[in-house]
């Protein structure tokens, strides 16, 4: 059978279709931006490409399209294949329908969902690695790539699947929210605030889609979230039909209690009782939260916490997420996909205790929401930690950063490039922030700073 993804090149799109090829359908798939590293991968799977959406469908001959969430009415390939009459269907519903399955047709796979604004892929990441740690060999399908694994997917060889649930819509003809389709049976909540301005008027919209994955929790089923979330809370009172556990907080279920200012050794407890504690490479109140929702989601799947404490000691983190990309003359640079205020201020905060020199913030305020300025209020106190603050101001925004009066604005990257490595001295951090490729600048900050005398 030959499936055909419009979208191939998204991260979720271009994963299930590496998938689906692993399952031995034939693949094939369209984007505007079709470029490394997620072209690589899919060419290396033996996918074909083409880049563009004007053209149609039946050129290609498929069995079944697949119809990513970029994709709109109005595209010539989206007009001709309505007027196809080729069948199709969504991403996530694909996936519903032909990989959430286990061996046995008549067996669902237990998922294990990551939903939240922030922490997901984090998450996701750490409790595929508990599971697999423990002999579980899940399959996954998440946002980013887990440096444990190397991949962003895989199908796996057990029913345990661990995903990554956005909340994003699923297609312009099933506005949806992706997670909806993915009927898991252990559920992670990580935190719940506004985002995603282009698709969801308010907090309460996306409040009730929340609400619409959990109503389809069966009993048994387990959602587990911060005590004291209050986008989450509102959720939880519209009714709630599973188990639940609680993270967080002074009477919650799991707890976690640093030893160490920057959070990279911490103390787990469970309902009041000691089960030890975590030693590990990462840093940050936001990581030790991702790590009890990891830990009380991998327990409700039979991993004993003391083994699951023992393999976040070697949970290698994920591509992205305050990846250090090298270190020059004393000088570190760093690369992260935070694109939300509070994803911008949580990574400075948990930056801030290991670096003995300036944080430099750079920041590319890429996101739909960000784009929009709907957020923008909230971006001065978010860098608060930084010593200096450097912003892109992109041709697609809609307002400009300079607003804010905090750090400075530029327009173009060879000038903010410029500026910013006059002023770097040996013992900084240089953290760049944007959820996309920010135009090469981290390579390009890299290489000047070989060919630079920092003192």
């Amino acid at each position: 059978m030959h499936l055909h993804f419009l979208g191939i090149c998204g991260t979720f799109m271009g994963s299930l279709a590496i998938l689906a090829r692993e399952m031995g359908y034939t693949v094939s798939g369209s984007d505007q931006q079709v470029y490394p590293p997620m072209s690589d991968q899919l060419q290396a799977a033996g996918i074909q490409l083409h880049e563009g959406f004007a053209y149609n469908p039946k050129d290609f001959n498929p069995d079944l399209v697949i119809v990513g969430n970029v994709m709109s009415r109005g595209q010539p390939c989206v007009e001709a294949l309505l007027a196809s009459r080729l069948p199709y269907t969504s991403g996530p519903g694909w996936l519903h329908d032909h990989l959430l399955r286990g061996q046995d047709e008549d067996q669902w796979r237990w998922v294990l969902a990551v939903a939240g604004t922030h922490g997901k892929t984090t998450t996701a990441s750490m409790l595929a690695w508990l599971l697999d740690d423990a002999g579980m060999n899940p399959g996954f399908l998440i946002g980013g790539v887990p440096a444990n694994f190397g991949v962003p997917a895989r199908l796996g060889g057990t029913d345990f699947f661990v995903i990554e649930a956005d909340e994003y819509d699923t297609a312009f003809f099933d506005k949806r929210s992706k997670f909806v389709h993915y009927e898991p049976r252990t559920l992670v909540l990580n935190n719940l605030e506004f985002d995603h301005a282009d698709i969801f008027p308010d907090l309460a919209a996306i409040q009730t889609q929340f609400h619409h994955v959990m109503r389809l929790l069966p009993a048994d089923g387990r959602v587990i979230y911060p005590q004291f979330d209050t986008g989450l809370q509102a959720v939880i009172s519209k009714g709630c039909w599973s188990e639940s556990e609680t993270l967080g907080g002074k009477n919650a279920d799991w707890q976690a209690i640093k030893k160490d200012v920057a959070g990279s050794s911490f103390e787990v407890y469970l309902k009041g009782e000691y089960l030890g504690e975590v030693n590990w490479a990462l840093t940050g109140k936001h990581n030790m939260n991702n790590a009890l929702a990891a830990l009380a989601a991998a327990r409700h799947v039979g991993v004993e916490p003391s083994k699951a404490l023992d393999s976040l000691s070697r949970f290698l983190s994920v591509k992205r997420r305050m990846e250090l990309l090298g270190e020059v003359a004393g000088v570190q640079v760093y690369d992260d996909f935070a694109h939300h205020p509070t994803a911008i201020a949580t990574t400075l905060d948990g930056a801030r205790p290991g670096c003995k020199g300036r944080l430099i913030a750079v920041i590319e305020p890429r996101s739909n929401t960000m784009q929009l300025g709907t957020l923008r209020a909230a971006l001065p106190a978010s860098v608060s930690q930084a010593d200096s603050v450097y912003w892109y101001q992109s041709p697609k925004m809609s307002w400009s950063p300079a607003e804010l009066k905090t750090g400075q604005t530029f327009t173009d990257l060879a000038e903010l490039k410029t500026s910013l490595l006059a002023e770097v001295k040996s013992g900084d951090w240089i953290v760049l922030m944007s959820n996309g490729s920010f135009g090469g600048l981290h390579q390009d900050i890299m290489q000047e700073l070989t060919h630079m005398e920092i003192h």
